[in-house]
């Protein structure tokens, strides 16, 4: 799977990056959060972009409170602000990382979403200072999300198919001592290009039409294990091997063949 997940989104890894992004929903998912920001040097104030997004329209959210605090291990680096109104949806607000590399948490208080009187729901960040923490680390919600390519895809985590992501993940892959090593090592390669994908795919409704069709086959394909009974760690390599050679053969053979048919029939 994360082999098939590297081929399909090759195309989009070789684009420049010049901005680190993360995007994440409130604890209920009633608003997305977005950060967009330069490369963090120490001791210098960096200007962090932050986005409200309306999950369900994929747009900003207007008049937005919000409150805002940076701590590293436990200590203070910048907030919390007094709580703030945004009458736009976005704001840029400047902070200096200066208590050394490491992981530095944002930490988000959020009320008035969507003018609903609802409690305040949190978000939190972790931002990598340092060379030595240059890689993304995954989103602090991973075990109960964590699914940025599909959310995005199908407009909401209360989709049926990123549930049936998540109880696959949760209640097959899981299960076992490799499917849990094998979670680890994809989580890392997933979450080093998922919230670009995710935002590209907000930004441009066409590309999220093509992954909804490039993702469907492969859905198909997974929801096979749900009807497989998973008692072992040779059944779970076996299934999973299985179909990741499915999924080579759907998204790889298949498009190789009618090419080969294709150029053969133009020779002829």
């Amino acid at each position: 799977m994360k082999i098939l997940l590297a081929l399909l989104l090759i195309p989009l890894l070789i684009i420049p990056a010049f901005a680190e992004t993360q995007t994440l929903p409130t604890e209920k998912g009633t608003l997305d959060v977005k950060l967009t920001y330069e490369p963090i040097e120490l001791n210098t104030q960096t200007k962090i972009n932050i986005d409200f997004i309306n999950p369900q329209t994929q747009k900003i959210q207007e008049h937005i409170d919000y409150s805002i605090s940076v701590d590293k291990d436990g200590e203070n680096v910048f907030g919390p602000i007094p709580l703030t109104h945004t009458s736009v949806g976005s704001v840029k607000i400047p902070i200096e990382f200066n208590l050394g590399e490491g992981v530095y948490s944002m930490n988000f208080n959020i009320e008035g979403i969507l003018f609903q009187p609802i409690p305040p729901e949190t978000v939190s960040f972790d931002i990598a200072v340092g060379e030595a923490h240059a890689q993304p680390t995954p989103p602090n919600n991973e075990e109960n999300g964590g699914c940025l390519i599909a959310t995005a895809t199908f407009g909401s985590e209360l989709s049926p198919q990123v549930q049936q992501l998540r109880e696959l993940r949760d209640n097959t892959v899981l299960k076992t001592n490799s499917g849990t090593v094998f979670m680890t090592g994809f989580n890392q390669l997933y979450y080093s290009f998922s919230p670009s994908v995710a935002d590209f795919e907000r930004e441009h409704p066409f590309f999220k039409e093509i992954m909804k069709i490039t993702l469907t086959p492969m859905l198909s394909s997974l929801s096979l294990l749900n009807y497989a009974e998973i008692d072992s760690e040779q059944e779970m390599l076996g299934y999973g091997i299985s179909i990741v050679l499915l999924n080579i053969g759907m998204y790889i053979g298949i498009p190789l063949f009618g090419i080969l048919k294709l150029y053969q029939f133009r020779k002829n």
